[in-house]
């Protein structure tokens, strides 16, 4: 029997539903058909996020519980009415990404398995200048919501003192997300130059609660996550559900509603009732964009000062005064361990690491990593104790098309003689072993403009 289909009416089009029925989140039953019309409901507020923006499609085919791949490319079978835009990069890789306009082209997308929206920072009749800071609130392991939250209002404090008005809301995740609309004036090179300069300024003030480090390894409290606002780096968008559990919804707030804030308040099943009875919180920032000068002022002072620049995401070719991409504990080697059982080289065949860190798992899904965990802490149970929530280190990594994730421990806290050696992988799963296409070249990072 052919599968099910159900029409539903948006922006004066027709969007046909394909499995209707097919439960997306199993722990709260909300199917498909579900998810498009939570997106009907608040599609004046989730238009405020994507409307004109190219937008990649991260498609969970299978539901919140399923692996999701990414979709850059618009597939070619499409209703007319979808508008693309064709980015270009200077590699000379392109890529025609879907622009959202109305509910319809929401609903659409929806049906092909977007659980969350992911624009890119730009418009798409100017793809070089984002109008956009994205301020990614990421707390390590362990790290309360009192302490994010007290980390998002001094964000706010200094987003305030160089000329920009900041716009919070939960990330649905973890985290939280603090957006600045800025005048689309400058390059995406200078974008992520007053990131960095503003995460900086944030980890000055409340040295013991953010950090701008971004080796993990160094990080403590919350990181402030500057390299969002890299080229070709996307977040979810407003009023975006989450592929969590209780399906949460990336939720505008006001400030006032920031301090006590539960981010599980806001869900699928929530936040339409909330949207209906108080509107957009974020209805008046297309109004509030702002000046970068001050804050590439600031930036200009912390190199004077001789503060380099920040390291890139691993993918992203070598730039210009960009310190050594070697994270902290390999900079020195006055040892080489021997490698991993049944490897080559290094405890994964990879790199060499000095200082006590092991790798755990490489996996498809963060959940098959996570049981690998579980076997390592029952096999070590005399040391499992004595790490700190910190000394976890789970990595979301991107592959060939889809993420898959990586678990390593520090065993800093672990006596020198007590640490355990590192031992064959729980999960050795290789991301690329089934790939036959061209390795993924990243974006180069534009000249400064």
């Amino acid at each position: 029997m052919p599968d099910r289909k159900q029409i539903v009416e948006a922006a004066g089009r027709t969007v046909a539903v394909s499995n209707p029925d097919k439960v997306f989140f199993p722990a709260t039953g909300h199917t498909k058909l579900d998810l498009v019309r939570y997106y009907l409901s608040v599609a004046d507020g989730a238009l405020r996020g994507v409307a004109g923006r190219p937008m990649v499609l991260k498609r969970f085919v299978h539901g919140a519980d399923g692996e999701a791949f990414f979709q850059k490319r618009a597939p070619d079978k499409r209703p007319d009415w979808v508008e693309t835009v064709v980015l270009r990069f200077p590699s000379g890789r392109s890529a025609e990404e879907v622009v959202a306009r109305d509910a319809a082209t929401l609903a659409w997308a929806a049906n092909l398995g977007c659980i969350d929206l992911n624009p890119h920072p730009v418009r798409a009749d100017d793809l070089d200048h984002p109008d956009e800071l994205r301020v990614d609130l990421d707390p390590v392991p362990g790290i309360g919501w009192p302490q994010i939250i007290e980390v998002a209002l001094t964000a706010r404090d200094v987003l305030a003192d160089f000329g920009l008005a900041g716009w919070p809301k939960t990330s649905g995740s973890r985290g939280f997300h603090i957006y600045a609309r800025i005048e689309p004036r400058w390059t995406f090179t200078d974008v992520r130059r007053a990131a960095v300069a503003l995460a900086r300024e944030i980890e000055r003030r409340v040295p013991d609660l953010a950090t701008a480090r971004w080796w993990k390894e160094e990080r403590h409290g919350v990181f402030v996550d500057y390299n969002q606002n890299a080229k070709d780096r996307t977040v979810a968008s407003a009023y975006s559900v989450r592929p969590t559990r209780d399906a949460r919804v990336s939720t505008p707030l006001a400030w006032a509603e920031v301090p006590g804030c539960e981010p599980a308040a806001f869900t699928i099943g929530t936040v339409p009732d909330r949207f209906a009875a108080l509107g957009d919180p974020w209805q008046d920032m297309d109004a509030a964009a702002g000046s970068l000068a001050p804050l590439l002022a600031l930036a200009g002072e912390h190199e004077a000062a001789g503060l380099a620049d920040a390291p890139w995401p691993p993918h992203y070719d070598k730039q210009a005064g960009e310190p050594p991409r070697v994270q902290p504990s390999k900079r020195r080697a006055p040892a080489t361990p021997p490698p991993a059982p049944g490897k080559s080289s290094g405890p994964t065949g990879r790199r060499r690491s000095v200082m006590p860190l092991i790798e755990i798992a490489r996996a498809a899904t963060e959940a098959e990593a996570r049981a690998g965990l579980e076997r390592w802490k029952q096999r070590h149970p005399d040391v499992w104790p004595l790490l700190q929530p910190a000394d976890v280190l789970v990595d979301a990594m991107r592959g060939a098309s889809s993420t898959w994730t990586r678990i390593r421990l520090n065993l800093q806290h672990v006596p020198a003689a007590d640490r355990p050696p590192q031992e064959p992988l729980e999960v050795d799963y290789d991301p690329w072993a089934n790939y036959r296409g061209p390795l993924p070249r990243p974006s180069p990072r534009q000249p400064p403009g």
